[in-house]
């Protein structure tokens, strides 16, 4: 019952950072959009997205001890340049709880704000619980319009426990109903994922959940796989090398954003496939509700050696090679495909 409370707070928080990330690109104006120290871009959707996230998960789990491991922080807005964008924020944040209408609250002031993206600053570890969260997985495809993902898991002990994916522009699902003909053009899913639950999708704009699974393919040759839009996140060659040894004919699918884990949990594709780069660290904010949400849709989720995920060291993961993503059924021929084209990349 504590693990459906606390989903149940996830699902209100991303829903409500959805909400003001769709309100920000629709009107995205290049002065709100800044570069970090490693070059990535932030924006005021990716700061009042996490405030937003960091507010509701306390008023809905008041009597919690609070732990956050995210993306951003305040150290960017408090320099005197980025006062107008502070403020920006701060509307954005009020708008957006005033709009749901759930919370009696004084406004938040800009001090509230900055605060609330700060509370972010936890280590994360192998002890106690910790909320995970990207306020936007994947900002560059934000930026361009495209894919993106608001990512908010919880581990505890170290394991991630549940998962909750909001995706605001993938396209509505191919079901097949009469219905279908008017979601045709519609945007907009929500996973979420609790340890034994399963995992259920909805759609942004209302709907009742429903349960979704991983491809039932069994042939490989006949899968389509997905990969990051950014090379850097990535190695193609590397991907397509592999793509080959399966017999794989179809064209990779090249998306920004955990919205990949989402896409493969509902059987859009069967194999996702990750390489970085040498020196690239990833970290568990990318990866972590994406995670459950795929093993929960009965998916496998390891590093190119095999090995699960481990959550448990802080906020980098410590991988052999890469990750790679698929079905149970499909997991051996990949895992082996994946450790050829490896050697003969050495």
């Amino acid at each position: 019952m504590a693990y459906e409370r606390k989903l149940a707070a996830a699902k209100k928080a991303a829903f409500l950072a959805a909400r003001l990330c769709q309100t920000v690109q629709k009107s995205l104006l290049s002065s709100d959009v800044r570069s970090k120290s490693d070059r990535t871009p932030v924006t005021i959707a990716d700061y009042g997205s996490q405030a937003l996230v960091s507010f509701v998960l306390k008023r809905e789990l008041p009597s919690e001890s609070f732990s956050l491991v995210a993306e951003e922080d305040s150290v960017d807005l408090r320099k005197d340049e980025s006062q107008e964008m502070l403020k920006r924020i701060t509307k954005l944040v009020n708008d957006s709880l005033s709009s749901d209408g759930t919370y009696n609250f004084s406004p938040l002031s800009e001090d509230d704000v900055l605060t609330a993206i700060d509370s972010g600053k936890s280590e994360g570890g192998s002890h106690g619980q910790h909320w995970v969260l990207d306020p936007i997985d994947g900002t560059k495809g934000f930026v361009r319009g495209d894919q993106y993902a608001i990512a908010l898991a919880l581990l505890d002990e170290g394991n991630v426990i549940l998962g909750v994916l909001a995706c605001p522009n993938l396209p509505l699902p191919n079901t097949g109903q009469s219905r279908q003909h008017s979601l045709q053009n519609q945007v907009g899913c929500l996973f979420s994922a609790r340890v034994g639950a399963g995992t259920y999708m909805e759609f942004l704009d209302g709907s009742s959940p429903t349960k979704v699974n991983v491809s039932t393919i069994e042939n490989p040759a006949e899968a389509s796989f997905f990969e990051s839009f950014e090379a850097a996140h990535s190695m193609h060659d590397l991907s397509g090398s592999i793509a080959k040894k399966l017999g794989v004919t179809a064209p990779p699918v090249r998306m920004d954003s955990q919205a990949k884990y989402g896409a493969l949990a509902r059987g859009d594709g069967a194999i996702y496939l990750r390489f970085p780069h040498e020196g690239y660290r990833e970290k568990i904010w990318d990866h972590a509700a994406g995670c459950i949400v795929v093993t929960e849709a009965g998916g496998v989720v390891t590093d190119a050696a095999g090995n699960p995920l481990d959550f448990s060291n802080g906020k980098h993961l410590d991988l052999e090679k890469g990750i790679i993503v698929t079905s149970k059924k499909l997991m051996p021929l990949l895992l082996n495909a994946v450790q050829e084209a490896l050697k003969e990349q050495s």
